[in-house]
């Protein structure tokens, strides 16, 4: 486990409270843009905050062992075609970060297909895909230790090249499986709690896919209480680097969106392995998967919008960004109150 990571400032944060409070509106009356204001100035340690002029999504690729035992409706070969087509700003996540100034990039972390022609800057960090957790640990405690190092250091990267905020998306098929599991173990919970259809499965399969993730977080057992041991055991090479990625950008007081289950698990293992990285974060979405109204909630999370996405990727957390610009703006640019009666 890594050592706490300290909070952002609270002395900021009710400055910006106060400065809100004295603006030329009824007190409270912009809600929660209020308190997202705040953090955002907490996080940069300066009230009021700086525009959020950088946002950057960095997806994670990787493919996952359990993909093969009937989870998910689709097979692994669409892992790579959706990495690809990111690389020509035609993904889900690619268009609307588009739409609103987020800038995206994605990395191969595990994916379970030949990427030679991919640039190789884009494969630096490779691990290599996942094995079935029901049966085996997914990851050597090597490989996990890699995958978090590699997502530090895009982290610090990303930020060094002067991102101000920065979300996690994902990409691969079954992901949702070991998502559920993390969350299971991590908070000693049965997979029915969280478990949940991932990219449509029906009764059937999702009955299996249950039974799989109870499998997996009962097959490690004990070692379910140490964070890195339950990451290689239940996690993927890609879900370690995104964890990695938002423990990194906490430790270096950059703030973090959440997107929906596949964050929200990586945002319980950051939360484990370096406590305290949960106040540098704020939740994009809620999406409708169980488990990540349950890791929400045990995170003290409340999200920005709630749309019924399912995607991934980082879209909901990058549907949120204007919602976040605005309370920024909000708080820099509405006169005082005493200044307007005064004039």
């Amino acid at each position: 486990m890594y050592s706490p990571v300290p909070p952002p400032n609270a002395e900021v944060y009710a400055e910006a409270r106060r400065l809100s409070d004295g603006q030329a509106k009824p007190v409270g009356s912009l809600g929660r843009l209020e308190q997202l204001a705040a953090w955002v100035a907490s996080c940069q340690g300066e009230c009021p905050p700086r525009p959020l002029d950088d946002v950057r999504t960095v997806v994670f690729a990787g493919d996952h062992g359990v993909a093969d035992h009937g989870v998910s409706a689709y097979p692994k070969v669409i892992t790579p075609t959706i990495f690809r087509a990111f690389l020509a700003g035609e993904g889900g996540v690619s268009a609307l970060a588009a739409s609103v100034g987020v800038r995206v990039s994605v990395y191969d972390l595990g994916v379970d297909a030949d990427l030679s022609d991919v640039p190789a800057e884009l494969r630096a960090y490779r691990v290599g895909p996942s094995r079935p957790f029901q049966l085996e640990d997914a990851l050597t405690l090597d490989e996990a230790e890699r995958a978090l190092a590699a997502g530090d250091e895009i982290a610090a990267a990303q930020i060094a090249d002067g991102a101000q905020l920065l979300i996690a998306g994902d990409v691969g098929i079954g992901n949702t499986t070991p998502s559920a599991a993390l969350i299971a173990a991590t908070y000693g919970v049965d997979a029915r709690a969280v478990t949940g259809r991932g990219t449509g499965i029906d009764d059937e399969a999702l009955a299996h896919k249950t039974a799989l993730v109870n499998e997996g977080v009962a097959r490690i057992g004990d070692r379910a209480a140490d964070p890195v041991q339950r990451l290689a055991a239940l996690g993927s090479a890609d879900m370690a680097a995104a964890t990695g990625f938002m423990i990194g950008a906490a430790r270096r007081g950059v703030p973090v969106l959440v997107d929906g289950l596949i964050a929200c698990a990586e945002a319980v293992m950051a939360e484990s392995l370096a406590p305290g990285s949960v106040a540098w974060m704020a939740a994009g979405h809620r999406s409708p998967e169980p488990g990540c109204s349950f890791a929400l909630e045990r995170l003290g999370l409340d999200p920005i919008v709630d749309l019924g996405m399912r995607l991934g990727e980082g879209t909901g957390a990058v549907v949120a960004v204007p919602i976040l610009r605005a309370a920024v703006v909000a708080l820099r640019e509405i006169a005082q109150l005493d200044a307007l009666v005064s004039a």
